[in-house]
């Protein structure tokens, strides 16, 4: 993104864009890689939702995230494309308010690594987690990547109480 502070992410967060909703994908390409044709679109708002839910000291990917919203809203997989926007919207809005704050720096991409798109970027991000007590580790030569160590061991697992409690708040919706 670019021009972050010029505009207004907590009005981009609330903004549902007629999510959530399933498409059928006709795709094979599509279908192949993501194992089946139903992809569900979650509205930017619930990935804040989920993203609140962090506890400190856990961590999440988007991916995971992903795939929570799929098996609670009876789709295949979840748009990956929309997830990665959501979630880094989600992240500059906790910014823009005064309260109410998102831990969104416990939000990882896959493998555990640090997002350069959040405030401040993976020096913040890295500064944030290690404050809770994970290790961050460089990867790279050039092309310097950051990943918290062992994040495996720390990800957060939804249980069935919440799967189904959320999955209550999007079946709210119509699809």
């Amino acid at each position: 993104m670019a021009n972050e502070e010029n505009k207004d992410f907590n009005a981009m967060l609330k903004d549902s864009k007629d999510m959530p909703k399933t498409q059928t994908v006709t795709d094979e390409r599509s279908i192949k890689k993501y194992g089946g044709s139903r992809m569900f679109f979650a509205p930017p708002i619930e990935y804040d939702n989920v993203m609140k839910g962090i506890p400190r000291g856990k961590v999440i990917t988007v991916g995971a995230i992903r795939e929570y919203f799929a098996k609670t809203n009876n789709a295949d997989f979840t748009d990956p494309i929309t997830a990665g926007i959501f979630v880094s919207i989600a992240a500059w809005a906790s910014e823009q308010r005064s309260n109410d704050k998102t831990p969104y720096w416990r939000t990882l991409k896959a493998d555990g690594e640090l997002n350069p798109k959040y405030p401040g970027g993976t020096r913040r991000q890295k500064k944030l987690l290690e404050s809770e007590g994970h290790t961050i580790i460089q990867r790279g030569r050039t092309n310097i990547r950051y990943y918290v160590k062992d994040y495996e061991t720390k990800l957060f697992i939804f249980t069935y109480s919440q799967a189904f409690s959320a999955h209550s708040k999007l079946s709210e919706h119509p699809q």
